[in-house]
């Protein structure tokens, strides 16, 4: 993880592909775990450091993570999560360009608990949530294309499961229909972006983070971005 941005109440992070937000059977050390060796680290604390876990991004995916660093800007983040007030915007290296440079995606998304994974429909399901996102075509080299992606609700694996149901997997994202595994387990889904209110500050925060050194891919769509 790298802190790209840190205050009195909250602290963001880029996280990389293997990282995990928050507990699991792994067993493995969260994120959480690990911003509060850092901060416990940096200021030379001698108690426990409060971090509260405000959103979640899958451990295949990178980017930006939001914590917060006391219980009133944990209840504020809560529900700014919850009423759609955190705009978030990611970036998606894709097989197929879609069938349109520019759309809106609605789909009604079921969870499978037992797979750990969602199907997308076209109407309404049983216990199917309705999911929205708007994507972009901002990229695209001889075998891949890179979509903006902005997120109007927050299903479980939302982007992965609409994109590939458009016909788009994301790249190294076996679960949802890409042929092979990035080398290093993730997938090139990336938080580029978040904005939102500072919760206690009021001040408009805008981040971006930057894109996976790991990967060349990236830094070659970053310098051949579609300007409108």
């Amino acid at each position: 993880m790298t802190v790209v941005y840190e205050d009195n109440h909250i602290i963001i992070v880029n996280k990389t592909a293997s990282e995990i937000v928050q507990g699991d059977k792994t067993g493995d050390t969260p994120l959480s775990e690990t911003v509060k060796r850092y901060l416990k680290e940096k200021y030379q604390k001698p108690g426990n450091v409060f971090i509260g876990v405000t959103h979640r991004l899958d451990r295949p995916v990178s980017g930006l993570v939001v914590f917060a660093k006391t219980g009133k800007a944990l209840s504020r983040l809560n529900e700014m999560f919850k009423n759609g007030e955190v705009k978030k915007t990611y970036w998606a290296v894709v097989k197929n360009p879609p069938p349109q440079d520019e759309g809106e995606l609605v789909h009604y998304m079921v969870r499978n608990e037992k797979q750990n994974k969602s199907y997308a429909y076209d109407r309404e399901k049983p216990g199917g949530k309705k999911a929205v996102l708007h994507y972009r075509l901002i990229g695209h080299s001889q075998s891949y294309c890179l979509l903006e992606v902005d997120l109007k609700t927050g299903r479980h694996h939302q982007i992965r499961c609409q994109l590939a149901k458009m016909g788009c997997p994301i790249k190294g994202d076996l679960k949802y229909g890409f042929p092979r595994s990035n080398p290093d387990g993730g997938i090139s889904l990336h938080a580029r972006r978040i904005r939102f209110v500072h919760p206690v500050s009021k001040e408009r925060i805008e981040i971006e983070a930057p894109t996976p050194a790991s990967d060349g891919l990236w830094q070659s769509f970053e310098t051949n971005l579609i300007t409108e």
